[in-house]
């Protein structure tokens, strides 16, 4: 039977759930990759307006974190990697056994393409004698036909440039990784350099499909906090799920007590969280109230992966408008939601200009109902000095009034 709550209590347990609310759980770079643990992973996008997407997944939960901390975690203690899960992602190098499905899926599509073989072996030679390279750097000249099986990279209409399509697709099999990025500019070295040769060595932890599907639907459930069995941007990225095997995989997980049903009054849904965030569920029920903290949240941070289940919990409204044309937009370019204690309460869009170290905040939109009050905006204001530290920026300006 499902557990029915409130609907601000759901919000509580989200927000408590990914560490937004009350005293920050989280801390430094530790807390940094402790977080990343628990969300499964984060997604990457390489647009840097106040920072990257990755970076502000962290800057909004964890306190003291730098995007220096990001870096070290990758490409100094090659503790994380950058690879395919929900889209271009970051997780735990303690993961990649489970990703064992993209690399031989990889591995089959690239010797449909001519020159491939030859050219993986001279580009690993290179690698293996002068250590991490760029496709600048790489001396592998002029063009072929080749297109990834597991992300956008590559051409599928014509040919594209060697030397990049060649690290692509060695590390798109896993025997490469990303070892450092200038930049956007991506070095790639040998995975066996830097991932644990146990770990390497590791079988699929879920040979059968379905295995396979209820492992990503628990690390979704346990990136948001809550999910419905329904479809779902947040489910992307699971290999070989359909609405079937979703289903199946959903009641699977309910019948082997993994997964527990919550209803929320006004609503008509089944929710499900993780069978371990039960007592998180209860102290959101009945627990004292928490300490309100504004922070601001990346456009594709968990949090925000479901936006209908979004919608439906806090009445937030949230479209990522980075596509769409400036006479069409609604609201910005780049623009971060806002929490203030358990509300999604607007909106703010913030340029950093690090050559001038100056953080410009050009708007702040307020949802309909919000009765903004001197310790909120006190909030707000915080949350926006914390965000120009972040970026390098000492100073903050408002191209409307401050709040």
């Amino acid at each position: 039977m499902a557990t029915e709550i409130t609907l601000q209590s759901m919000r509580r347990f989200l927000l408590l759930k990914q560490g937004l609310l009350g005293d920050y759980r989280f801390s430094g770079k530790d807390g940094a990759l402790a977080y990343i643990r628990q969300a499964g992973c984060i997604q990457f996008d390489p647009i840097d307006v106040c920072g990257r997407n990755a970076e502000l997944t962290l800057q909004s939960r964890i306190k003291g974190v730098r995007k220096q901390d990001l870096y070290d975690l990758l490409y100094a203690d090659h503790a994380l990697v950058d690879y395919i899960d929900k889209e271009l992602s970051i997780f735990s190098v303690e993961d990649w056994p489970y990703f064992a499905r993209w690399r031989s899926t990889a591995a089959r599509n690239g010797r449909k393409f001519e020159g491939i073989a030859e050219l993986s072996e001279r580009a690993l030679d290179y690698i293996r004698a002068h250590g991490a390279v760029s496709a600048d750097e790489l001396p592998i000249e002029g063009t072929i036909r080749w297109n990834s099986a597991i992300h956008w990279s590559g051409n599928w209409h014509g040919e594209s440039r060697a030397a990049r399509s060649i690290l692509e697709q060695l590390y798109s099999e896993g025997r490469l990784i990303i070892h450092h990025k200038s930049g956007t500019r991506k070095y790639y070295d040998l995975a066996e350099r830097h991932i644990p040769a146990k770990i390497l060595a590791a079988d699929d932890p879920n040979p059968d499909l379905i295995d396979h599907i209820k492992w990503g639907v628990l690390r979704r459930i346990g990136a948001i906090g809550a999910l419905w069995n329904r479809r779902s941007d947040s489910l992307l990225g699971i290999w070989g799920m359909d609405a079937a095997l979703r289903r199946q995989a959903f009641q699977e997980l309910e019948r082997e007590a993994r997964i527990l049903p919550v209803t929320v009054s006004g609503l008509n849904s089944t929710f499900y969280i993780r069978a371990e965030d039960a007592p998180l569920l209860e102290a959101a029920i009945t627990g004292a109230p928490q300490k309100r903290r504004c922070e601001l949240i990346a456009p594709l941070d968990p949090l925000m992966w479901d936006r209908n289940l979004i919608e439906a919990v806090f009445g937030f409204r949230y479209r990522w408008e980075i596509y769409v044309p400036a006479d069409k937009r609604q609201f910005g370019y780049y623009v971060l939601p806002m929490v203030y204690g358990d509300r999604l309460i607007g909106r703010v869009e913030a340029v950093a200009d690090k050559q001038n170290q100056v953080l410009t905040v050009r708007h702040i939109w307020f949802e309909p109902g919000v009765r903004r009050t001197k310790t909120m905006d006190r909030a707000i204001h915080g949350a926006l000095k914390r965000l120009a530290r972040f970026n390098g920026c000492g100073d903050l300006i408002f191209s409307e009034a401050e709040p």
